[in-house]
């Protein structure tokens, strides 16, 4: 099994270049004209990678969607499952989530053993991924879904203490999520309390609306920055967002 992705992952962070993921949720990108618009904004912007996913779908369409965006460009696709049924070969790599901020133990191992065999079969780069959901001020659906209370957002040290249990559990990368359509994102002291205790990559996502959120998150120490909702309502955000987190270096971090 090769892992080209998070080879990716982890040389960008040694030499501190930050990276912007996309999050695409196949619901809301049937129309072969959103798709086509959406790639030559990216491919335009240097965007990442795709993200691919979301905490519930309700059409069949994942497969489709990865494959039209395989199609069209060869920006990295990967699978961002909100379910076990979110698997699909096409994909260049999976997060594999284990949601270590909540104590639903379905999502810490119950579906990871019910996919197993499917995402073995695959033939993904599976990238073991904790996963931290933090309160971004209202209920959001992968809070609702996962029937998991988010670790509260001015907790930092809760926040840092799982992280650091994660890594030491030998998962190989952190993401921290205040889910899609966050009141707010996730404070730049909390990513910073967790970049400084953790050795491998951290993603952030959720609540992030605009290229000055984008950066703070950068600055405080995350690696990859997530964007998905706030594009969804206006995709031109991609060039903007883009700039600010590729302009982010080692050096800025305070």
């Amino acid at each position: 099994m090769t892992e080209f992705i998070y080879q990716q992952f982890t040389s960008n962070k040694k030499n501190g270049k930050k990276s912007f993921a996309v999050l695409v949720d196949p619901d809301k990108l049937e129309d072969e004209h959103a798709i086509k618009r959406l790639v030559l904004l990216a491919e335009s912007a240097q965007v990442d990678y795709f993200f691919v996913g979301g905490s519930l779908m309700v059409n069949d369409v994942l497969e489709d969607s990865v494959v039209k965006l395989k199609s069209y460009t060869q920006i990295p696709v990967v699978l961002f499952p909100g379910s076990p049924a979110q698997v699909c070969k096409f994909a260049d790599a999976l997060l594999y989530l284990s949601l270590i901020s909540g104590r639903n133990p379905e999502l810490l191992i119950g579906q990871h053993v019910v996919s197993a065999p499917l995402v073995k079969k695959s033939g993904l780069e599976i990238i073991p991924t904790g996963y931290l959901v933090i309160d971004g001020g209202k209920p959001t659906a992968v809070s609702y879904i996962s029937n998991a209370t988010p670790i509260p957002n001015d907790k930092n040290d809760i926040a840092m203490c799982t992280a650091m249990a994660g890594e030491m559990l030998g998962l190989k990368v952190i993401y921290m999520d205040a889910g899609s359509g966050a009141q707010f994102s996730i404070s730049s002291s909390m990513i910073k309390k967790v970049a400084h205790n953790i050795e491998i990559p951290l993603i952030v996502g959720g609540g992030i609306r605009d290229s000055q959120a984008a950066e703070a998150a950068c600055k405080a120490g995350a690696d990859i920055i997530v964007v998905g909702n706030a594009i969804e309502k206006n995709p031109e955000l991609i060039a903007s967002i883009a700039n600010a987190v590729h302009k982010c270096s080692a050096k800025e971090l305070s």
